[in-house]
């Protein structure tokens, strides 16, 4: 790695009386990233994939050092969870102090102030004047999968209505709503019934927002009669299908067929949630308020849990014993969601995104402007949930997600990660931590630019 930072050396040698006998210690040998990758391969399974060959040693904010010492900008986030930073300082010391009392009852057996507290936080920050009550669970495929549940008891219906693009998940439910097969669902279907796919509104393919909704009322004359679904579910900006924002057009007219057909409007804001679009839910942008919000990622600054917000009456509708998981709101890490909200609200990262995202769009412009005029066809997202989407030329915007992945390589080899997205994989998306100095997002910046250099050249040789 060219980031190779000197490592201390540690004197393992004790001292001690000469009249005490002392056995040494055997010196450990220094963990390598190629040593760690072998046992990886050896004993877990292979379709648990990583995008980066180095394992990491620790880290802080936005930035993360591996296992031999190799610094790192990080501009992932570990998927867009760490919108407050690697090991923010009120979010540890609030996991710690909970820690202290008990890390764990189950609040179906036993219940807590912290799940009750983070729920009426969330019901206080969601959209719309309505009562709103939550259910905290611990991963975001599982708060997908509730809200369908919640949607069927209150309809009384079993239908779900999903888009081309979207993704909610890999359990077998939510890989029936997401949109994508490579390498979400290859090879491990049969996909759970009544599930249907409408189109989504997109400039590449010429899919206007009144094409994709009258494929919408198609599919309401030819497989999903309305009377029979629970539930449409839109991610507010795609996340995996390539940080592609829904039109305001589309979530309105959205709105409008679920009150004519009595159906739930679910906002899966798992990845665009808290903060990361520049307002609390990325669907808050457009007015419109949903039934259902399905949140995780961000909400606890690194610690796992998820959750289901919605109206008080639909989530009331499962009856008691319905809902739930013996892990579900750890108290641990509802502590620290609450302490990463709060975070939130005192560093005015809101704020921060939207200003983020207006230089990342500026620096993109002119580093596309100037490296690769031709090649770089998008800058899309809301705040500081954006991408870059690279193409083989402008005219045919053919995707190309080979220099999309060589951009990618190189600057790992810089000191920088990222992560790609998008139906075709040509689609590079930002997810720095939101309290990610000047400096750094400036240092990343800078290597994206030497990357991207590097790989256009590297094609052209």
């Amino acid at each position: 790695m060219t980031n190779t930072v000197k490592k201390k050396s540690r004197n393992t040698t004790a001292k001690v009386k000469p009249s005490i006998s002392v056995v040494s210690e055997p010196v450990q040998a220094i963990k390598t990233n190629a040593d760690l990758v072998a046992r990886r391969e050896a004993a877990v399974a292979r379709g648990v994939a990583s995008a980066a060959p180095i394992f990491a040693s620790h880290a802080e904010n936005a930035e993360l050092w591996d296992v031999e010492g190799n610094r790192f900008v990080d501009f992932a986030g570990g998927i867009a969870v760490l919108n407050t930073g690697h090991r923010h300082p009120k979010v540890i010391a609030a996991a710690k102090a909970q820690e202290d009392h008990y890390t764990h009852t189950s609040f179906q057996v036993v219940p807590y102030e912290p799940y009750v507290a983070l729920a009426e936080k969330l019901n206080a920050l969601a959209p719309g004047d309505h009562a709103k009550k939550s259910l905290l669970v611990t991963t975001g495929a599982e708060a997908v999968e509730n809200a369908v549940k919640i949607a069927r008891a209150a309809t009384g219906r079993p239908g779900v209505i999903a888009f081309t693009g979207g993704y909610h998940g890999r359990t077998l439910l939510t890989l029936g709503m997401t949109g994508k097969i490579s390498p979400y669902k290859k090879d491990v279907g049969p996909f759970p019934s009544d599930i249907f796919r409408a189109p989504f509104p997109s400039v590449r393919d010429g899919i206007t927002v009144q094409d994709a909704l009258t494929g919408l009322q198609n599919l309401f004359l030819t497989d999903a009669q309305p009377e029979r679904v629970a539930a449409i579910i839109i991610e507010p900006v795609l996340g995996e299908g390539g940080y592609i924002p829904v039109p305001f057009e589309m979530l309105k007219a959205l709105r409008e067929i679920c009150d004519t057909h009595g159906i739930m409007l679910i906002a899966d804001e798992i990845q665009a949630g808290f903060g990361r679009t520049g307002t609390w839910f990325a669907i808050e942008h457009s007015g419109v308020v949903p039934d259902l919000i399905t949140v995780a990622k961000s909400m606890a600054g690194g610690y796992p849990i998820a959750g289901v917000i919605g109206r008080a009456e639909v989530m009331d509708a499962v009856i008691p014993g319905g809902l739930g998981g013996t892990y579900g709101g750890n108290p641990v890490a509802c502590a620290a969601a609450l302490a990463a909200i709060e975070a939130i609200e005192e560093e005015g990262l809101l704020a921060r995104s939207t200003a983020l995202g207006a230089y990342f769009r500026e620096r993109f412009a002119d580093i596309g402007a100037r490296i690769s005029p031709l090649r770089m066809w998008d800058i899309r997202g809301l705040g500081a949930m954006l991408a870059v989407e690279f193409v083989t030329d402008f005219e045919t915007a053919k995707p190309d997600a080979a220099l999309t992945k060589s951009v990618i390589a190189h600057a790992l080899q810089r000191g920088l990660i990222l992560l790609g997205c998008g139906m075709h994989g040509n689609a590079l998306r930002i997810m720095v931590p939101l309290t990610a100095s000047d400096e750094i997002i400036d240092e990343g910046l800078a290597i994206f630019e030497a990357s991207l250099a590097a790989a256009i050249a590297e094609q052209h040789a």
